[in-house]
């Protein structure tokens, strides 16, 4: 079963991955937050504006809804070149990666989302065109087989992934630069959010409205965009148009959004745990069996929210809810000698 969620970060509708696509920054100078990953990468960039070269290959790695497909364009921009942008399941067998790199130019970023999940034979396609820019490809078989080189032209591979540690060790080392990009901060979350209202011809929107829903937005810039949008059309059509705290309220609880940012998805788990697991530890396939929900969707949108504000841990014996978790539910902070209880 597939929840569908307003604060997913990686599930949108083409409507909506068009709405997003417009309030994204085009230059390095618009670009919020990652300050750590933006300093580096404008020395890359004016490095290899001076030589004249394509930067080295990039590995970014984090949440979905952090940016990573942004910055693909934000250095293409800066570069002067275009973004070829495909996924690591679209790259089914070393033929497809062949006809995607024969049509780049020189300079250009080749953005592959999920790189992860590129299969091994296509893989092997990618070794020599990161190094030496060239393509080896495997002609005939058995006895006949022979190999011929084509050449590429430079460019920059730009890998995104939720799950570096499902990379190999001879892809990742290939990237001249690797970053995990972090959860952004709600004053960041409130500079995009200002920005974005700038962009939708949003007017009199509350400081205090903006600060509400930049600390729902589970640290996501996609998320705080999405919202952005829901409590625009919630105050054009229940109120007069203008953001005010109180209608931020009023929309997002009709989303299910809490204070906090936590959905009805997000309070199942915890009420899982809690609940039918006495607080835990359980493991994560006993919680999705219990839920009838994917292991993987769990993982990978529920829990680095849960663990960033300090509600879940992570242990060898399994998944623990920790006093604030328990404290936000209505429940007895657990103790060694007993489980936790519902007030």
């Amino acid at each position: 079963m597939t929840t569908q969620r307003i604060i997913a970060a990686d599930a949108a509708g083409p409507l909506d991955e068009q709405a997003n696509w417009s309030l994204r920054p085009a230059s390095i100078d618009e670009y919020v937050g990652q300050s750590e990953l933006i300093e580096r990468l404008g020395i890359a960039i004016d490095a290899g504006r001076a030589r004249g070269e394509a930067i080295d290959h990039i590995l970014l790695h984090g949440p979905p809804g952090l940016g990573k497909t942004t910055l693909a364009h934000v250095i293409a921009h800066e570069m002067g070149a275009r973004v070829h942008a495909t996924s690591g399941p679209a790259l089914t067998k070393g033929t497809d990666l062949v006809s995607v790199l024969t049509r780049l130019e020189a300079g250009d970023v080749l953005f592959i989302d999920e790189i992860h999940r590129l299969p091994v034979a296509v893989e092997e396609f990618v070794y020599p065109a990161m190094e030496d820019f060239r393509i080896d490809v495997r002609i005939d078989s058995g006895m006949h087989a022979r190999t011929i080189q084509l050449d590429c032209k430079p460019f920059t591979l730009i890998g995104a992934t939720t799950r570096a540690g499902l990379l190999s060790a001879p892809l990742r080392s290939r990237f001249g630069l690797t970053h995990h990009l972090r959860f952004y901060e709600p004053e960041e979350l409130l500079e995009i959010l200002e920005r974005s209202c700038r962009l939708l011809a949003i007017e009199g929107a509350d400081s205090e409205a903006l600060e509400a829903i930049a600390r729902r937005s589970r640290g996501t810039p996609r998320i705080a965009n999405r919202l952005l949008r829901r409590v625009r059309d919630y105050a054009q059509v229940r109120h007069d148009g203008r953001l005010t705290p109180e209608i931020v309220d009023d929309s997002l609880r009709l989303e299910g959004v809490d204070e906090l940012g936590l959905d009805e998805l997000d309070r199942k788990y915890l009420r899982t745990i809690l609940t039918t697991y006495r607080g835990g530890p359980v493991g994560l396939e006993t919680i999705a069996a219990t839920m009838n929900e994917d292991a993987g969707t769990l993982e990978d949108l529920v829990e680095p929210y849960l663990l960033q504000i300090g509600f879940l841990a992570r242990t060898r014996r399994g998944r623990s809810l920790t006093a604030q978790a328990c404290e936000h539910l209505g429940a007895s902070p657990p103790t060694p000698e007993q489980p936790p209880a519902l007030f």
